[in-house]
């Protein structure tokens, strides 16, 4: 499953790789897959890097308005919370 279906903008496509968290393995996903599945264990792993209001100038008028504003809460929700990880992560290491 792809975020592009239906989609209007156009992403630059990249491959990243994540960790699995229930094995350990390195699995490949493209940045406009929502999901891949660990090869090594079956294990569902979600693309929760970017969603596309952070990209798309369409998404507004694809997803709605109350959709939209509502991503964007959840968007920069995440993005604190990795700040403050990261802090926190620094603050333990010195």
């Amino acid at each position: 499953m792809t975020i592009l279906e239906g989609c209007q903008g156009k992403p630059q496509i990249k491959i990243m790789e994540k960790t699995c968290p229930q094995c350990g393995h390195e699995v490949e996903i493209f940045s406009i897959d929502t999901q891949a599945v660990c090869e090594h264990c079956g294990f569902v792993i979600y693309n929760d890097t970017l969603n596309c209001v952070q990209w798309c100038k369409y998404a507004r008028q694809c997803v709605g308005d109350e959709m939209y504003e509502a991503m964007l809460k959840i968007a920069q929700q995440k993005k604190e919370k990795e700040a403050a990880d990261r802090r926190e992560r620094e603050k333990k290491a010195s």
